[in-house]
């Protein structure tokens, strides 16, 4: 888990963002234990209330879920609910910024598609994962 302190974003939701993250890579699956606020605390160097903070954001977005006598753990559903999210928000908000950019520096549809298509055709890129 990396964070930034020089970023705009706030370290809390930096971190909630790094869990998701690994919820949607497989690092974490559900129903597995997830990441306690000491260990995050200790990792990165910032302030317990700091990672709980974090933690806690997920928890009130049913990402993870206290477990009676344990830790946090993986909500069941939560990589379909991460998924469903960043598709609806996040990818669109990409996709607007893409296209914002592409018409400043005057790129046709068609030249953003072809560039799109040679990126996704290199090794290692999503579709080849």
């Amino acid at each position: 888990m990396k964070i930034s302190f020089d970023s705009l974003k706030p370290v809390y939701i930096q971190i909630a963002e790094a869990i998701e993250d690994d919820v949607i890579s497989g690092k974490l699956s559900e129903g597995s234990p997830a990441y306690s606020q000491l260990i995050i605390a200790r990792e990165l160097s910032v302030n317990p209330a700091t990672a709980a903070k974090g933690i806690n954001m997920l928890v009130s977005k049913g990402i993870l879920e206290k477990q009676r006598g344990a830790s946090m753990i993986v909500a069941h559903g939560a990589l379909e609910s991460l998924l469903k999210e960043r598709r609806e928000k996040g990818f669109r908000e990409l996709v607007s910024t893409l296209v914002s950019e592409a018409r400043k520096i005057n790129l046709s549809v068609d030249e953003i598609v072809h560039e799109i298509n040679i990126y996704c055709q290199r090794d290692g890129s999503p579709d080849k994962q």
